[in-house]
C-alpha cells in the first residue's frame, strides 16, 4: 500500500459522492465489519515506494462508541482531509501514510478493533468510511483505546522505524477514560496472539512509544466528570494529552497537524501558524499541556 498521492480534486469528487447527506449513518453504511471481525495474522505496513520514498506512517485511532457517531462524522466529512493536506502542504513529515483505526471495547462489544490499510491517497477516507460503526461499550468505566497501542507495536511494519529509525506517529481521540488493563483473553480474542499476562495500560502504551510519537485526544463533552477523564489521561502519559471541547471539534484538523508538527520539532507557535488563523486560538489552548522531551532520532 502507500502508493498514489492525495489531491484535492480527489476529495472533493469524493465529498460530492456523500451528497447531501452528514450524519455519520448516511456516510458509514456498512451493516457488519468490511475487514474480518479477528484481526488475526494481520499486519499492516508503511513502505518506501516510488510514489513515497521516505513513507512516515500515522495511525488516527477513532472512538467508534455509542456517544461518538459525531467524530466518525467530523473526520470523514471535515476534519482528516484538511489535516491531509496540512501535511501535505507544509510537509512536516515526508511522504505521510495514514491508517484509521475504529476503537470500541473490547470488554463487551461484538467488533471492538478494525484498520485500514496504510495508505497515501483519498482511499485514507474512502477506507475509514467503510469501517463499521458498532456504536458499543459504556457503563463500565472506559474504552479500549490501548487496542491501538498494541496494534502499533506489534502489529505495523515500517520502513520508517526500520530503516531510518525513526518514529511515526498515533493519535488517539475519544471521550472516555482507558481501561487500565488489556487481558489476555482479550488479546487472544481480537488480535489471535497468546501472551502470558494481562497487559497495563503503561506497559501497552511504552511499547507502542518505541515505534510512535503517541498522543491523546480528549474531547471535552461540557459534563460533570470530564476534569477527571483528562486528568487521568495526563497520569498516563503527561505532556502528550490535549484537550478540546466538543463544540470546538471542528479545530481537529489543525490540532492533529499540530501535534504532529509540535512531535517533529517544532514549536507550539510555528505549528499554529500554518493552520487556518479561526482555528488557531482554539488548537492553541488545546495544546498548552503539550509538552516533548525525547528526540525522534532512535538509537539501536
Amino acid at each position: 500500500m502507500g502508493h498514489g498521492s492525495y489531491t484535492a480534486s480527489d476529495w472533493n469528487k469524493l465529498r460530492s459522492s456523500f451528497g447531501a447527506q452528514k450524519k455519520a449513518s448516511d456516510i458509514f453504511r456498512a451493516e457488519a465489519p468490511q475487514t474480518a471481525a479477528s484481526l488475526r495474522g494481520v499486519f499492516r505496513e508503511a513502505r518506501d515506494s516510488e510514489d513515497s520514498p521516505m513513507s512516515t506512517p500515522v495511525i488516527i485511532g477513532l472512538d467508534v462508541t455509542a456517544s461518538m457517531g459525531y467524530l466518525a462524522e467530523e473526520l470523514a466529512m471535515h476534519a482528516l482531509n484538511r489535516a491531509i493536506m496540512y501535511l501535505y502542504e507544509n510537509k512536516p513529515i515526508p511522504c505521510p501514510q495514514v491508517l484509521c483505526c475504529a476503537i470500541g471495547d473490547s470488554k463487551s462489544d461484538r467488533v471492538p478493533f478494525q484498520v485500514t490499510q496504510c495508505e497515501s491517497d483519498i482511499r485514507i477516507i474512502k477506507q475509514l468510511t467503510g469501517l463499521y460503526l458498532e456504536g458499543g461499550g459504556g457503563g463500565n468505566g472506559g474504552e479500549s483505546y490501548q487496542l491501538a497501542w498494541y496494534f502499533a507495536a506489534n502489529r505495523t511494519k515500517t520502513d520508517c522505524f526500520e530503516k531510518r529509525h525513526r518514529k511515526g506517529h498515533l493519535i488517539t481521540i475519544g471521550d472516555d477514560l482507558c481501561h487500565k488493563t488489556l487481558t489476555r483473553n482479550e488479546i487472544e480474542r481480537v488480535f489471535g496472539d497468546s501472551v502470558p499476562y494481562d497487559l497495563s495500560d503503561a506497559e501497552l502504551l511504552a511499547a507502542a512509544e518505541d515505534k510512535y510519537h503517541v498522543f491523546h485526544i480528549c474531547i471535552d463533552k461540557g459534563m460533570p466528570g470530564d476534569d477527571r477523564i483528562f486528568a487521568s489521561w495526563n497520569d498516563l502519559m503527561p505532556g502528550r494529552v490535549a484537550a478540546v471541547s466538543k463544540k470546538d471539534i471542528s479545530c481537529l484538523a489543525e490540532l492533529i497537524f499540530s501535534l504532529i508538527s509540535v512531535a517533529e520539532g517544532k514549536t507550539h507557535n510555528e505549528a499554529l501558524r500554518c493552520v487556518d488563523q479561526s482555528a488557531a486560538e482554539i488548537a492553541a489552548a488545546s495544546l498548552a499541556c503539550i509538552r516533548m522531551a525525547d528526540q525522534n532520532i532512535i538509537s539501536f
